[in-house]
């Protein structure tokens, strides 16, 4: 699984815990997300989260 970084407030997306908190299942991959998810912390769209190591 993977970890995506927002590139505007810096807030990880880890795969593996996916975003409970949110309604997103652990183990929701990124590009499962919804199309209009935004990142919970800042707002940024899905095309402002880049994947990281």
């Amino acid at each position: 699984m993977a970890k995506w970084r927002c590139k505007i407030c810096g807030y990880i997306y880890d795969e593996d815990e996916g975003g409970e908190e949110n309604g997103i299942a652990s183990g929701t991959k990124f590009e499962d997300l919804p199309r209009d998810w935004l990142c919970p912390l800042c707002g940024a769209p899905k095309d402002e989260f880049e994947k990281i190591e």
